[in-house]
């Protein structure tokens, strides 16, 4: 095939398809990429996180009707809207990031190694509540963030951009964060956020990494890997492809660590999903380097709504993202009714705007026969889809389902 495929131009479904020229399945997890995700940091953030309060693994499940709707022989659906009762799985990532932080400050000030239980505990409650950490946002980030800063002690500020929604802003002060809007776009938030820290002594909490802030967001893609984790060992044998919403990408560069260290050359296809409003890894592969998207990136996937990608996320997907596309606004709300409304014993899910893009590139991908050939899709894939966020914005989701998520549930029940 060329090396874009677009179907539908200016219609609800169309899609564009690249295929990444530099990912082979073959190539090597390097020392590099060893020292962004590794099975020792994954060992520390699984034995962290299973001891915070309201630990639970989150379900996977099987979803067959649609898996013969759409024409392959098996998908897995890991839902994330329970983890930690945060409707999304950045618990994750921005509170474990937290944690790391104060455990690494706190040990500074004290001249001494800090144990994450001490942290998790809030051990040195003076300690903690002279740090303040703070993050841009589209919504879910700054949550676990406030989240984590609020169990552990320190003080917390939210940087959001101008179209994140009220009822997204108000959950993030539930958690007691002072949020701050911002003009412009996500990435506009990104830079006020760290100017702001640098003048004022806080320390970023980040789950976007860029030229001289690395190492935080190492920690939150860590404490991603822990759901890509979870859902390989529930399965019997590995998925032959796993579709990823992505963003800035460290959800979906997680998830992909986790396949190649653990499956080597027999891992599966990898496929990044993203809203064409701001479809930056669309632009990335397409060139072959970082390559940022500029305007309003005005999509309803208001989790996904990035314009540059993560420089660590960039590390790993190059090798091992094999291909993007990039998706309309009405094509994650068709997702959104299907997965609440499900046909046969599939069960009903709950799934936010920004949850559904991947099962969205699968249905895109599987109605197409060039697209199917090139990601070598067919009645025997195993697929696996990662459904970041429940109703993060109940008004919204109630307004595009037609149900709100109470219903849903209840006709589950």
């Amino acid at each position: 095939m060329t090396p874009d495929l677009t179907r539908g131009a200016g219609t609800d479904a169309a899609f564009t398809l690249c295929l990444n020229p530099l990912a082979e399945h073959d190539k090597p997890w390097t020392t590099e990429q060893d020292a962004i995700l590794s099975d020792a940091g994954l060992a520390l953030a699984r034995e962290t996180i299973s001891g915070w309060p309201g630990h639970a693994e989150t379900k996977l499940h099987a979803l067959p009707a649609l898996a013969a709707r759409l024409g392959v022989a098996e998908l897995r659906y890991k839902d994330e809207a329970t983890r930690f009762g945060l409707g999304s799985f950045k618990a994750l990532g921005g509170a474990y990031a937290v944690a790391r932080l104060l455990a690494r400050k706190i040990g500074e000030a004290l001249g001494r190694e800090v144990s994450m239980a001490e942290v998790t505990q809030v051990a040195h409650p003076d300690e903690a509540a002279k740090i303040t950490v703070c993050c841009a946002t589209d919504g879910n980030h700054g949550r676990s963030v406030a989240w984590g800063a609020q169990n552990f002690g320190c003080a917390c500020v939210i940087f959001i951009h101008a179209t994140v929604s009220e009822g997204r802003k108000a959950a993030i002060e539930a958690y007691g964060a002072e949020v701050r809007r911002c003009a412009g776009n996500y990435d506009d938030s990104v830079r006020e956020a760290q100017e702001t820290a640098t003048s004022e002594g806080w320390f970023v909490v980040s789950d976007t990494s860029y030229e001289g802030y690395m190492e935080i967001p190492k920690d939150v893609m860590q404490g991603y890997e822990v759901m890509a984790a979870e859902a390989y060992d529930a399965l019997s044998e590995p998925p032959t492809h796993v579709f990823l919403q992505t963003g800035v990408g460290g959800m979906a560069a997680a998830v992909a660590a986790q396949a190649v260290r653990r499956y080597g050359a027999a891992r599966p296809t990898i496929v990044l999903c993203d809203p064409d409003q701001s479809a930056c890894w669309l632009e990335t592969m397409r060139a072959g380097t970082p390559t940022a998207v500029e305007g309003d990136l005005d999509t309803l996937m208001a989790g996904l709504a990035c314009g540059e990608v993560s420089a660590l996320a960039w590390e790993i997907l190059r090798d091992h993202g094999d291909a993007v596309m990039a998706l309309t606004d009405a094509s994650a709300v068709a997702e959104m009714k299907r997965l609440a409304k499900p046909e046969g014993d599939d069960p009903a899910i709950v799934a936010g705007e920004s949850a559904v893009a991947g099962l969205a590139g699968l249905a895109a991908a599987m109605g197409d026969e060039e697209a199917r050939a090139a990601l070598g899709l067919d009645a025997s894939s195993r697929v696996l889809i990662f459904g970041t966020e429940g109703d993060t914005d109940a008004a919204l989701y109630e307004e595009l389902v037609g149900m709100s998520a109470a219903e849903v549930r209840g006709a589950a029940a």
